[in-house]
């Protein structure tokens, strides 16, 4: 394969009833210039097979299988808490492409968003760009959202939330042991740190989310491998629960990078039960409007 300017990175792990929606919302983005690395993560059922099908017949899709399963997949409240941080670091290892993104093998991407996440790093000069979800709904399978009205009618720095702002929310939500000893937070297990008297210590004041949706997120590949996802004893914002490796992994880069940007723009199709995190409910914005064909 020539070289590609961005690499999508897929983890699936039993998939097989979703992973073709999915697979072919990447390959159908108005971005052409990608390369798809799907991970099968010890998968039980047709998911490898259903990718294998897809890159017999598109030359940008590779298919690789896991063959080394997490020990820690499985927390102490019964969780799993891998969430396919180990097949996002193989397929990184695997990349070619000047930029790496991620697509979850149950969700879903409008059509244009590697072209906005890519437009958007170029003209931020950023090394690293998140942009918003919404809930997923087959209606707008295959379809665009309308950056341009949204841009029109709440103008682009609305849009934007800056480094300033994002390491300001890295911050308050790291606590003194992490930032001084991390020798310590990495060898303290996890369901000791989120105790009410050591959280503040382990966590900061806020346990606030990473400003958009962070398993999709833009970075230049060669700082994506540089800091990786991480096991969780290792991971300074895991969410509460013991997962959170995206959370992580790009509270992470922006502390590295310091040019972090998150655009809220909601090109993420996230199979979700609950409501958004951010609310589109009002008069303000309105993204189920704002879906062209």
């Amino acid at each position: 394969m020539s070289p590609v300017s961005i690499s999508v990175i897929m983890p699936a792990h039993n998939a097989s009833d979703t992973i073709a929606v999915a697979i072919e919302s990447i390959l159908q983005q108005t971005h052409r210039d990608l390369e798809l690395i799907i991970v099968d993560d010890n998968s039980t059922d047709h998911t490898a097979e259903i990718a294998r099908g897809y890159a017999l017949a598109d030359e940008r899709v590779r298919v690789c299988a896991l063959l080394d399963d997490d020990p820690q997949r499985i927390g102490w409240n019964g969780t799993n808490i891998n969430a396919g941080w180990v097949a996002r670091n193989h397929g990184m290892a695997l990349a070619k492409g000047e930029w790496i993104t991620f697509q979850d093998a149950d969700d879903a991407s409008l059509l244009n968003r590697l072209h906005v996440q890519h437009e958007f790093a170029v003209k931020y000069e950023s090394s690293h760009v998140c942009v918003d979800w919404q809930k997923f709904y087959s209606s707008h399978l295959g379809k665009h959202l309308d950056v341009r009205r949204i841009k029109s009618v709440h103008g682009e720095g609305s849009l934007v939330t800056n480094t300033r702002e994002i390491l300001a929310i890295a911050g308050r939500s790291k606590g003194f042991i992490p930032s001084y000893f991390r020798w310590f937070h990495e060898i303290v297990p996890h369901r000791i740190r989120i105790r009410r008297i050591a959280r503040q210590l382990f966590f900061g004041d806020n346990y606030l989310h990473y400003p958009g949706a962070a398993n999709c997120a833009l970075v230049r590949a060669s700082l994506a491998r540089l800091v990786g996802f991480r096991p969780l004893s290792e991971r300074v914002w895991p969410s509460r629960r013991g997962r959170g490796a995206d959370r992580d992994f790009n509270f992470a880069v922006a502390e590295k990078v310091k040019d972090s940007i998150s655009v809220r723009l909601p090109l993420y199709l996230w199979s979700h039960n609950g409501p958004n995190h951010t609310d589109y409910s009002g008069d303000e914005y309105h993204p189920v409007r704002d879906i062209g064909r």
